[in-house]
């Protein structure tokens, strides 16, 4: 018969591996290019760039137009996976990872 402590050890070690595995559409690294694009790599390894220049430059911006300053959007950094900003701002890896697979580049434009 397994014990609290049995559970509570197993638990531990499913949540874990979890933590470990990591999806290939996750963020490894970000760097900032001139023109309000990105350079992503994630841990599959895949590499690409992404354009925001047309969205942060949108009157429908939202809150990406948080980002028209090349100050604002060089404190771009990676976080839990995703390319993220002050401001809680952030992109969907997984989306970015699908159009840079097929493309080699993630253009968004305005919603």
């Amino acid at each position: 018969m397994r014990t609290l402590a049995d559970a509570q050890e197993n638990r531990a070690a499913a949540v874990a591996a979890v933590a470990i595995s990591p999806m290939p559409w996750r963020v490894a690294s970000v760097a900032p290019l001139p023109g309000h694009r990105l350079k992503v790599q994630f841990v599959d390894g895949l590499t690409g760039t992404v354009n925001l220049a047309a969205l942060v430059a949108s009157p429908s911006a939202g809150v990406f137009a948080a980002l028209r300053t090349v100050e604002a959007f060089n404190q771009v950094r990676v976080e839990h996976g995703a390319v993220t900003w002050p401001g809680e701002i952030d992109l969907a890896p997984d989306a970015m990872h699908a159009a840079i697979r097929q493309a080699g580049e993630w253009v968004v434009g305005p919603v």
